[in-house]
């Protein structure tokens, strides 16, 4: 049996693994352009895998502008085969409050213009269709569940995560509509990420960290003083995870 080879893609509030054993950082040229930063080779709890902060080591690339197509191929292009993504989302449904964990296993894809799949050149033999019926890889989400079990972390083992377009965060009444669509959780990181990484045959799943009530849910107004406190204890929570869960991954 072959050996996983994992990578983690990390959103806003993780920008490095502060446990991570750095063995060497590469840069990568793919033919989409130039991935978020350099690809970050090292091993966390005696696991090699590799790291991608998507907006960027300083965070400074915003969601709407992450060149997903080149992270991808990226992360594909060195050998990796299983991505776990984190994103920092609002919450919708009472579930998802502020802190929790939340591992989706559903997508609605409300993003535009963004350069969402691989399957668009003139070198193409046919028209290519992928199957997402299931956008995240179960093998993928059952550790992430289980190990979230064993630490006793809440987490919420199912969702559906609308991903907006961003950069600004959603009105009152387009999360009701969300709601109304079937979604517990909004970011803005989620799509393409998922459909490319399904395209490449990557084992893709997100661990999503609810920095904050979506837009009405609290009748308070949105702050990013707010998201920041509620991110931190959040991203301590997913670090946790990602030390215990690397082992049953690999």
């Amino acid at each position: 049996m072959s050996r996983t080879r994992l990578a983690i893609i990390g959103g806003t509030g993780l920008t490095r693994l502060k446990d991570l054993e750095i063995i060497r950082r590469e840069v990568m040229h793919t033919p989409y352009g130039e991935p978020s930063g350099p690809l970050t080779f090292g091993t966390l709890n005696g696991t090699e895998i590799v790291f991608l902060p998507r907006h960027g080591a300083q965070h400074t690339i915003p969601p709407h502008q992450v060149n997903y197509r080149a992270n991808i191929w990226a992360l594909n292009n060195a050998g990796m085969d299983t991505v776990v993504a984190i994103a920092a989302v609002g919450g919708i449904t009472p579930s998802m409050a502020p802190g929790v964990l939340a591992i989706p296993d559903q997508i609605i894809d409300y993003t535009w213009s963004r350069a969402n799949t691989y399957f668009d050149g003139g070198e193409l033999d046919s028209v290519t269709h992928i199957d997402m019926t299931w956008p995240y890889s179960q093998r993928v989400r059952e550790r992430l569940i289980h190990s979230a079990k064993e630490l006793q972390i809440e987490a919420v083992g199912s969702g559906t995560y609308g991903a907006t377009q961003g950069p600004r965060l959603e009105t009152a009444a387009e999360i009701r509509r969300m709601e109304r669509d079937g979604c517990d959780l909004v970011g803005m990181t989620g799509m393409p990420e998922a459909a490319l990484a399904r395209e490449l045959e990557l084992d893709y799943a997100c661990c999503a960290v609810v920095a904050n009530w979506a837009a009405g849910k609290s009748g308070d107004e949105i702050t990013m003083d707010d998201i920041a406190a509620n991110l931190a204890t959040g991203m301590d929570r997913v670090k946790q995870l990602l030390t215990h869960v690397i082992g049953r991954l690999s």
